[in-house]
């Protein structure tokens, strides 16, 4: 115990300290990179936009266009928002051809943009709903859950929660958008999110910091992992059409291959959390029951019970990917194409590396971190965690 104590808790801690030096020097040159990375570009006048609220609607119809019949609306809507409050405007909706047009109602908050046309003349129109009303109403709710049952860990989960989303906003995203290797900044800012959530949701206790360790040699296993994948199949990052925007905005500052690398290594830092702390707390429990159970027979015992985790999170994973890719899916199925010839366009490439990439590395978590706790385990750090735990009152 004493050993565990001198040599493996100053390594994490030297560790940690490295990390958050690194992201307080790295943070202020990355933000000013990105701001002056784009040049002096023409200046160009943003379209108006503004939030409403439908008065009335004035009149509907359905409208022959493009062959088909769709709805047209004409709307009296109340400018709440910007510099013109209290401003009535007429606008009609649906007046081209789309795939599907939203009727609205009297009452409902809308979203308008304001677009100039020939002749300085403004034309205005209708963008989508105001969601922010539903959306603090729900995190509220997930917030009273996660403190009425979680309690202390609920209260302290959620400031985890608060800390990662702070870290990826204003450390690797304006990183990534200096120009930075996006994977280097991921793993990076993993070392200074992991302890820090770990902690803060598990406890100061050797289980927690056998699951850190496993967690954070998974994470940089998978990111070279990752490297390799993509370039073994020649992925370009233009998979979607958000990349090919985000390039355009940057003047291809933004290395989109290193972006989808970085992308996999934090999808999969939200879920080892669960596995790996699940493996620490097997290996502890065990060997509190039975003490004197050999090392050999611990870990294989908590391997046994970490199988079972594996075939439920991978499948968890499977399932998570392809949910989000259920239109693309339908829309290969409409045109009959064969999955050899669908597989290969990148954007369904991209979402089979993803899910592959991480599924290997979920599946290597396991016995990474139960080789870490047996290993703490045989030191005996972890018959001591009840004394070594530090509780929050």
């Amino acid at each position: 115990m004493t050993f565990v104590h001198r040599d493996l808790g100053p390594v994490l801690r030297r560790g940690c300290w490295i990390a958050v030096i690194a992201v307080v020097v790295l943070a202020p040159t990355g933000i000013a990179h990105a701001q002056n990375g784009m040049g002096d570009p023409a200046p160009m006048a943003p379209p108006e936009m503004f939030e409403g609220v439908v008065v009335r609607v004035v009149g509907e119809q359905m409208a022959e266009m493009g062959g088909r019949e769709q709805l047209v609306q004409t709307l009296e809507v109340r400018q709440v928002t910007g510099d013109a409050v209290g401003r009535i405007l007429t606008i009609e909706n649906g007046q081209w051809s789309a795939v599907n047009v939203t009727r609205y109602e009297a009452g409902d908050r809308v979203v308008v943009e304001g677009t100039i046309q020939a002749a300085d003349r403004v034309s205005y129109y209708i963008t989508d709903y105001v969601r922010r009303g539903p959306l603090l109403w729900l995190f509220v709710l997930f917030v009273v859950v996660a403190v009425a049952i979680g309690r202390k860990r609920g209260v302290a989960s959620l400031i985890g929660m608060g800390l990662s989303f702070l870290m990826l906003f204003y450390f690797v995203l304006p990183q990534i958008n200096a120009g930075r290797d996006p994977i280097l900044v991921t793993i990076l800012a993993a070392a200074v999110i992991i302890p820090l959530t770990f902690y803060l949701a598990h406890g100061p206790n050797w289980k927690t910091t056998s699951a850190v360790g496993g967690t954070l040699i998974t994470l940089i296993l998978t990111g070279l992992l990752a490297r390799l994948a993509v370039d073994a199949t020649r992925m370009t990052g233009y998979a979607t059409e958000e990349a090919y925007f985000l390039q355009l905005a940057s003047q291809g500052e933004i290395n989109l291959r290193g972006l989808l690398m970085a992308s996999i290594i934090v999808g999969l830092l939200g879920i080892l959390d669960d596995i790996t702390i699940s493996q620490a707390a097997i290996v502890q429990q065990l060997k509190r029951v039975s003490p004197e159970l050999p090392l050999r027979e611990l870990y294989g015992r908590a391997m046994d019970v970490g199988r079972d985790h594996i075939a439920s999170l991978v499948n968890t994973l499977v399932l998570v990917y392809v949910s989000s890719a259920m239109p693309l899916l339908l829309l290969f199925l409409s045109d009959d194409l064969s999955f050899r010839q669908a597989i290969n366009y990148e954007f369904v490439a991209v979402e089979v590396v993803r899910t592959l990439v991480a599924s290997i590395g979920l599946i290597a978590a396991v016995p990474i971190t139960t080789t870490l706790a047996c290993w703490l385990a045989g030191m005996g750090a972890l018959d001591d965690d009840h004394g070594a735990e530090i509780h929050v009152h």
